[in-house]
């Protein structure tokens, strides 16, 4: 009987996170397959739900295409759906405003749309003239929300939890580009985010 139910509930899932129908301004958290930064990257934030969410972007519609927007490559870059459906083999989450926000979701994709080519913030770095993929998603509802931030910073840090040590796949990466660990500057990342009380997730996809 059991098993049963949790077929069922399977099931319903599934079809649950098929009929999805993205709206512009939806944000869609991903897992994605990229190693041991993103694996430190997700050990230090817990998720919605308790995922694992190393990458973000928001969705934007052009004719009959659906886009989505986001830091990540070199640039700020619009990526077809499928494409970017396609960095993770995971269950992608979507986050909807609440409905008080949605008339931020205009103007935060028009900023966002002006930013595409603004190079990609390798040092992950607050308000250095670069962005990393949520990074850009809190500057685009904070300039949507006359400057007042919308999403929150808090400390960033590089260290494994529950020690003083650095991820090794951290100290590695900065040295490779000749920076500083900015440990304990402001910052964002895909799983704070999708924890935020702004936003409801609304299933997979």
């Amino acid at each position: 009987m059991k098993k049963a139910i949790f077929f069922l509930l399977l099931a319903a899932n599934s079809l649950f996170a098929q009929n999805i129908k993205l709206k512009d301004g939806d944000l869609i958290f991903q897992d994605m397959d990229c190693g041991p930064l993103c694996d430190a990257i997700e050990a230090v934030t817990e998720g919605y739900n308790g995922n694992d969410f190393s990458h973000m972007g928001m969705v934007y519609h052009r004719n009959d295409t659906v886009y989505v927007i986001e830091a990540a490559g070199s640039a700020v870059r619009l990526t077809p759906l499928e494409k970017f459906s396609k960095n993770t083999s995971k269950p992608m989450y979507v986050g909807r405003l609440k409905r008080k926000h949605r008339k931020l979701i205009t103007k935060a994709i028009d900023f966002s749309l002006e930013q595409i080519g603004v190079p990609y913030d390798d040092e992950y770095v607050y308000d250095n003239g670069a962005y990393y993929c949520s990074e850009l998603i809190y500057d685009a509802f904070k300039f949507a929300n006359n400057g007042t931030p919308f999403f929150e910073l808090q400390p960033m840090t590089y260290k494994e939890p529950g020690t003083n040590d650095y991820f090794p796949a951290w100290v590695e990466y900065y040295k490779s580009i000749n920076a500083d660990i900015p440990e304990g500057l402001p910052g964002c990342n895909p799983g704070g985010i999708s924890t935020s009380n702004k936003i409801k997730v609304i299933g997979t996809m």
